[in-house]
This record gives structure tokens, C-alpha cells and sequence, in this order.
């Protein structure tokens, strides 16, 4: 998918307006004095660096976010309909966590996290138009991303910590000692994590879905044609026939190579 330029723009200007809207006391301008510090980078980013991932085009990052956030406030409608104890946390807390639940994606204050792939192979082949930048340490998005809020002076509290470091939910296995115990005690006094968990399931889901199912249904409404070993043609015809009908694009190069 490909974002034109004002649907870029927009989406930034929404991306400001939910800090605006969310966001009170002092941190609301030091949010946004971060983000317009670093706003040309991230209006660009994209969400991951790998086409078979959500959004991995630029401007897919802010678009992503943005949807997130309106996936939060939905799921938060719906978890109190059915009875939940939102005196738990408040709906700001869930904004914050929301737009700043991938900040650790944006890189170090001086380097780029996700840089443009170089290897024309692994864009061909693997679908990465973007690589990662070995002059950024290595760090989880979460831990990044809350490093990156504290040493800007941008403060978060104890529930919005817990919900942007489990965002993944058990896809991450740090976050199993939060999120897979049995003791009641030791289980997260609020929904707020799993709020933003499922509105970031969502989100991706969602995202996945109007980029890749298109183009699953015309390749499988495609027609198929049958295949009849033919011994009496050359071995190099029959090798191309055999290259043809092999799906891993990896074995196809092994045996090309033959």
C-alpha cells in the first residue's frame, strides 16, 4: 500500500489532535514539543519493516497508531457495557498508552530504528524494503519507547508503564511474568493492558487484512494448471517445469542454482 502525501499529512495532524484532545497537565505539551521535534521521522516511518507484517510503509507507523487509539476508546465502550471496573484506570491513561504503545520503534534520538533495505535479494525475496540500523543498541520496543518518554521529562504513570510494556500480550514471552499466573495477587489490578492489547490486535489484524487478502484471492482464484512429467523432453525443460510448481521461494533459488 502506498500513502499519498496529504493522506500522510492528515494523519499526523490527527495524530496531534488525540494529544490535544487525551492529554492534560504538563505533559500534554511535552508530548507534543517531543513529537514535533521528531516530526519528520515519524510522520514517514512505517509501522514494521517487513511487507508481511502491518503497515510496513512510510507513514504506516502514525496510521497504525492512529487507529489504535480509536480501537482503545471503542474497546473501552465495550468493556464497560459488560461490566468491567474502569474506576481503575482513567481514559487518558488508556490515549497515552495508545500513542506511545510503539514509540520505541522511532530508534535513539540520533539514528533511525528502520532504514531502507540495501540487499536487493532480501527486498525481492523476503519482502523487506526496510532493515534495521545496527548503530541503534538493541532494546525491545517497549523498553525503548519508555526510555525515550522518561529522558525527554515526559512522565507516565504505574498503569500506563504496565500497559505499553504488555501491548503484545503473550506474543511477547517477557510478558508472560505479567500476564500468565494463576495468583489473583499477582494478576494486573486493571484492563487497561488488555484493552490496548486487543486494540492493538486489531489494529494489525485489520491492517493485514486490506493489505494481504486482495491479494490472496487473486492468487487463489487464479487457474490452476496441471502437471504431466513429459520424459521425452529435454532435462532443462523439465527442470523449469518441476522450478515452476515449488512454492519456497528459498528452494526454488537452491535448485535454480543446480
Amino acid at each position: 500500500m502506498v500513502l499519498e502525501a496529504k493522506d500522510i499529512q492528515s494523519n499526523w495532524e490527527l495524530f496531534l489532535v488525540n494529544i490535544k484532545s487525551h492529554i492534560s497537565g504538563d505533559r500534554q505539551q511535552k508530548l507534543l514539543d517531543f513529537y514535533n521535534k521528531y516530526q519528520e521521522r515519524i510522520m514517514l516511518m512505517p509501522a514494521a519493516h517487513k511487507k508481511e507484517y502491518h503497515n510496513a510503509f512510510p507513514g504506516g507507523y502514525v496510521e497504525h497508531v492512529n487507529r489504535v487509539v480509536r480501537c482503545a476508546l471503542k474497546q473501552y465502550d465495550l468493556w464497560a457495557e459488560e461490566g468491567a471496573d474502569m474506576s481503575t484506570f482513567t481514559k487518558e491513561e488508556l490515549v497515552f498508552s495508545a500513542i506511545n504503545h510503539d514509540l520505541g520503534k522511532m530508534g535513539d534520538e540520533e539514528n533511525e530504528s528502520y532504514i531502507p533495505q540495501t540487499d536487493k535479494w532480501r527486498r525481492d525475496k523476503l519482502g523487506e524494503d526496510y532493515m534495521f540500523n545496527n548503530k541503534v543498541p538493541f532494546a525491545s520496543v517497549p523498553d525503548r519507547g519508555l526510555y525515550l518518554l522518561q529522558s525527554h521529562g515526559i512522565q507516565y504513570t504505574f498503569n500506563e508503564m504496565l500497559a505499553i510494556q504488555t501491548h503484545d500480550g503473550l506474543y511477547d514471552e517477557a510478558n508472560k511474568k505479567y500476564l500468565f499466573t494463576y495468583m489473583p495477587e499477582q494478576k494486573p489490578r486493571t484492563c487497561l493492558p488488555f484493552i490496548l492489547h486487543q486494540a492493538d490486535l486489531m489494529a494489525a489484524r485489520i491492517e493485514f487484512e486490506r493489505e494481504w487478502l486482495p491479494k490472496l484471492k487473486g492468487s487463489l482464484d487464479a487457474p490452476k494448471e496441471n502437471f504431466t512429467l513429459d520424459t521425452n523432453k529435454k532435462s532443462s525443460s523439465t527442470k523449469s517445469k518441476a522450478l515452476g510448481s515449488i512454492k519456497s521461494e528459498g528452494l526454488m533459488n537452491m535448485l535454480d542454482n543446480l
